[in-house]
């Protein structure tokens, strides 16, 4: 006998790991899956109650930053929450969001810039150098592997 996973299930499983990563110190900031807006509202109060206990802070982002870490496609429609311990790494993303809108405005938002921008992001969220390299050699991003749709 079989039985079926839920998606919003599944994703909380998932949000529980990351926020105890970044209360525990082993990851400065974690990124929820990617979630469906209508999907958002059973998943925030459950979201809040975890930050809370494991006393930790959450940031609602409704345009995640595309960078070579994942396809657009992965985001696009789609909202994340961010997790973070300390308002400094928050700032640092958002600044790095910033730093990539005046680029494209510049004209200026190349290979170089793009990839510049990549790395900043996946050290904020405390991937290894080797697996940087390896994501920013890739010719494309890849999307996560996702169990559920």
């Amino acid at each position: 006998m079989s039985k079926k996973v839920d998606r919003i299930s599944f994703e909380l499983g998932m949000i529980n790991c990351f926020v105890e990563m970044v209360a525990c110190g082993v990851k400065k900031m974690a990124i929820s899956p990617p979630l469906y807006p209508d999907d958002y509202h059973y998943v925030e109060p459950l979201s809040k109650k975890m930050v809370e206990a494991f006393g930790i802070k959450s940031h609602l982002e409704k345009s995640l930053l595309i960078t070579d870490l994942q396809t657009e496609d992965f985001t696009k429609g789609k909202w994340a929450i961010l997790y973070y311990k300390d308002d400094p790494v928050l700032e640092v993303y958002i600044n790095l969001k910033d730093r990539k809108r005046e680029l494209e405005r510049q004209g200026q938002y190349n290979e170089a810039n793009r990839k510049d921008i990549s790395r900043e992001f996946m050290r904020l969220l405390s991937y290894p150098d080797d697996i940087i390299d390896k994501k920013l050699a890739q010719k494309t991003p890849e999307s996560p592997f996702m169990l559920i749709d």
